[in-house]
């Protein structure tokens, strides 16, 4: 199998807190459908609230430094889980904020990877 490109070292440490923070999304994605399937149900998803804060906080954390945007996308999920209203429209919400937070991502792991590209032969320092 072959390795993928080789990157420099602030492009390794960006692209690992870029896949890190893919599979974190994922956590938060299933329990945004989980949540979807208690509306559905006509049940209240007031009691989720808590663990969607528990769950997205440390990937606000993680983004911070280096990815301040997506960050902030992520934190304004946090800020609907903090309000009141129908639980319908949250759902969409965070459904749709999911979605731009994982385009984001790899936009962005897209781009990270073509600008510390190292080729062969040459050292690039950041």
């Amino acid at each position: 199998m072959a390795s993928g490109p080789k990157l420099d070292g602030p492009g390794t440490v960006k692209i690992v807190t870029l896949e890190e923070s893919l599979v974190m999304l994922q956590g938060v994605h299933s329990l945004v459908e989980r949540m979807g399937m208690e509306v559905k149900s006509g049940k209240p998803i007031g009691g989720m609230m808590q663990q969607f804060k528990r769950i997205a906080t440390p990937l606000v954390g993680k983004l911070k430094a280096q990815f301040q945007l997506i960050s902030d996308l992520i934190a304004g999920m946090l800020q609907i889980a903090g309000r009141s209203g129908p639980d319908a429209l949250k759902l969409r919400m965070f459904r749709e904020g999911v979605a731009q937070a994982r385009t984001q991502l790899e936009i962005a792991i897209t781009q990270t990877k073509e600008k510390h590209l190292v080729k062969d032969g040459e050292a690039k320092t950041g």
